[in-house]
């Protein structure tokens, strides 16, 4: 498989003008996408089961990857949750299939949201970003007569940046849409 063309921007652009920027001595101080982890939740799944099975087809479509159920870990009254029940599933992605999602993510299904006007730049205090999106249709992969309901999802970029700005940086010299404050 060719290497994908972020990957290669990354290695290329993006490196170089993070040592420039943050004065980094070594190339492995210069942070760099280690994973992606996509996750849809799906409280509603405790009332029908089966919806558990075209959101486990969605997330296979659009990361490749067979998706884990993940379950409940106790009993909430309240949410009508009993333990070791499915409550949704998640997708950790590395390497290539990882640099194909981010590229697809910024480039095709970002800009095919309607009154797209950047996302939020908020970071999680480590470097790691987290984007909500509310439907699956952004994905080209995603049929919209095939799809059942419409269901948001979790995209967590996981890096090795050690501060929000170094995250930040990274992700805004891959072509992360951020919105301008």
């Amino acid at each position: 498989m060719a290497t994908p063309i972020l990957q290669a921007r990354y290695k290329d652009e993006v490196v170089q003008a993070l040592m420039d920027e943050f004065k980094y001595k070594n190339i492995m101080e210069v942070p760099r996408v280690q994973k992606v982890v996509v996750n849809i939740g799906l409280g509603e799944a405790n009332e029908n089961p089966k919806l558990l099975d075209g959101a486990v087809e969605d997330l296979r479509l659009i990361t490749g990857q067979q998706p884990i159920i993940t379950k409940s870990k106790k009993s909430i009254a309240t949410f009508k949750l009993r333990e070791d029940r499915a409550i949704g599933m998640k997708v950790t992605i590395r390497g290539e299939r990882m640099w194909s999602l981010l590229d697809r993510l910024v480039n095709i299904a970002l800009p095919r949201v309607r009154d797209f006007r950047g996302v939020p730049s908020k970071m999680d205090g480590r470097g790691n970003y987290t984007l909500g999106l509310r439907e699956q249709l952004m994905f080209a992969e995603i049929q919209y007569d095939k799809i059942d309901k419409v269901r948001g999802m979790e995209i967590t970029i996981v890096t090795s940046a050690k501060t929000d700005e170094e995250g930040r940086r990274l992700l805004k010299l891959l072509g992360m849409p951020f919105k301008e404050n």
